[in-house]
């Protein structure tokens, strides 16, 4: 892997190009929608909170049919047309004017991320070898983040001006960010789709490979360090420390700029399914530490409480970047070659179980046990992490014959 945070020219660079453009307007997005729909568009905060569970539920169930139709369409295509269906999904927000269109259009944007992320993935795995995968994701998570910062940076100015406008402007900025990304996919090579004779996907697909699930669920439980940044943390700082309510976007602005700069570096040790359960093994006992860390900040005076909650934010995103890079490798080397697609896109609906089953996870946890209530989290996350070695041995001892690829890349007409 090289040293720069660039990945190398080619598909990978023109891959974390078209990260970079649709992350800055997804930043722009994440900070303005709530106050958006609650305020020009006029929806109660409850209905909002419900839309959108309702429209990440629906988008984790078409995850891995979108995923299963790139590897027999071919991914490129499918990841454009993808992009173009959530640039016409956030455009579509500008209209919006009562609770049920706001419904439909959320279940589109959902439902055309979730593919989105699928395809992505598979379009990913036909253009770059086997032992670069983790390496550029640990690239393009980097430049996530930049984006993010950058996207959320923009929509700051857009809630400073408080106009309609405004709110207009960004949301129109992030449909012509998935234009620029579809326009960034389509400079890369095609790769050929999945030929009809090696085509095993039927019935219930990947929920067939019961190892893939049980890997697919302990991930999960790993994931639900996604809220715990944007959720469970503020609500502890908030309502059980003397810490200042300011910490919660200092501890934010640390966590992404760390991945910024070290989730490369962090990945670079990750070359195959032995690392990869080291490293997610690894990360499991640091996010231990880190919840004890975290417990410790109770009860104490607010400079104490202050440099506690650093101490345990620096291990939490260690956590993180260690279990992100084992979790990617061992995404894509238990996937067949020839359904990638389809099993990136049941993968990634850990990300959406995560985000919408945490807050109720850690609200009872956090909030309800207090410092106990870190332990047990870390105690599970703990037991996670270290599931997931058998349970990789499991998903290596049923694999299939053949792990060679069936798709290569194809010159752009």
């Amino acid at each position: 892997m090289t040293n720069s945070l660039v990945p190398p020219a080619g598909p990978q660079r023109v891959l974390a190009l078209a990260q970079l453009a649709n992350s800055v307007g997804d930043g722009a997005y994440y900070v303005t929608s709530a106050l958006y729909f609650t305020h020009v568009v006029g929806l109660a905060p409850g209905r909002v909170g419900l839309g959108l569970t309702v429209a990440w539920a629906v988008g984790s169930l078409v995850g891995v049919p979108l995923g299963r139709l790139a590897d027999r369409r071919g991914p490129r295509g499918t990841a454009v047309l993808l992009a173009l269906a959530t640039a016409a999904a956030v455009a579509s927000f500008l209209v919006v004017r009562g609770f049920l269109p706001f419904v439909l259009a959320a279940c589109a944007y959902a439902s055309a991320q979730s593919g989105l992320a699928a395809a992505r993935q598979a379009l990913l795995a036909g253009l770059v070898p086997a032992g670069e995968r983790t390496g550029l994701l640990a690239h393009l998570q980097s430049t996530l983040n930049a984006g993010l910062a950058v996207g959320a940076g923009l929509g700051g100015l857009a809630l400073h001006t408080g106009t309609r406008a405004a709110y207009l402007g960004v949301f129109a900025l992030d449909a012509v960010s998935f234009l620029l990304c579809a326009a960034l996919m389509l400079r890369l090579p095609s790769v050929a789709p999945v030929s009809a004779v090696v085509r095993r996907s039927h019935g219930l697909g990947v929920l067939r490979d019961r190892p893939y699930v049980l890997v697919t669920f302990l991930n999960t439980v790993l994931l639900l360090r996604m809220p715990l940044l944007s959720l469970g943390i503020p609500l502890w700082i908030t309502e059980r420390t003397e810490a200042p309510a300011w910490l919660v976007s200092a501890l934010f602005v640390l966590n992404t700029g760390a991945v910024m700069v070290f989730q490369v570096r962090m990945a670079r040790g990750v070359t195959g399914l032995a690392s990869a359960t080291r490293a997610v093994r690894r990360s499991g006992l640091v996010m231990l530490a880190s919840c004890a860390v975290f417990a410790l900040s109770s009860s104490v005076s607010p400079m104490v409480a202050v440099g506690v909650l650093v101490a345990g934010a620096v291990l939490q995103v260690v956590a993180e970047m260690q279990q992100s890079a084992g979790s990617w490798q061992l995404a894509f080397d238990l996937a067949p070659a020839d359904r990638m697609g389809e099993y990136q896109g049941f993968f990634g609906t850990g990300v959406t179980v995560a985000r919408t089953m945490g807050p109720l996870v850690l609200t009872a946890l956090l909030v309800g046990w207090g410092s106990p209530g870190w332990l047990l989290l870390g105690g599970l996350m703990l037991a996670a992490s270290y599931a997931m070695g058998p349970a990789t041995r499991w998903a290596i001892a049923t694999a299939g014959p053949s792990k060679e690829p069936v798709r290569q890349p194809v010159p752009v007409n």
